[in-house]
């Protein structure tokens, strides 16, 4: 049972961070993150994928649907804002949120790999079958 009720706690925290941040892309802070994004030679126009790829996944990770490929997604995502935004070594808190992306990253292989498990809509679709 214990595990269980981990499962279901570590997914909703590494789910928060994707949602709240998608979330926030919303409203205020859609210009300043496509401003960003352009200053890191990233088309704007890409804006309302990374959005929904944030809280789409966020949301099925936490309620577990199609858990392994919201991770796999996730995974590449973080990886991805990782090398995109996060290789100025030289700069200590820039080689922190590399380091942070690529370890989130790990947390959503071992999704990829184990599942949602008890507390899931994927174990609750299993269960029907």
């Amino acid at each position: 049972m214990f595990s269980n009720s981990a499962d279901l706690a570590g997914r909703i925290l590494l789910s928060v961070l994707f949602l709240s941040g998608g979330l926030s892309k919303l409203g205020a802070g859609y210009d300043g993150t496509a401003q960003y994004m352009s200053a890191m030679g990233i088309a704007p126009a890409l804006l309302p994928l990374v959005i929904a790829t944030e809280i789409v996944g966020a949301i099925a990770i936490i309620v577990g649907f199609k858990t392994r490929i919201a991770a796999f997604l996730l995974a590449g995502f973080s990886i991805l804002s990782a090398v995109f935004f996060h290789l100025d070594f030289a700069d200590q808190m820039q080689s922190i949120l590399f380091m942070k992306n690529i370890a989130i990253a790990g947390g959503f292989l071992m999704l990829v790999s184990h599942g949602a498990r008890r507390f899931s809509f994927d174990a609750a679709l299993a269960a029907r079958i």
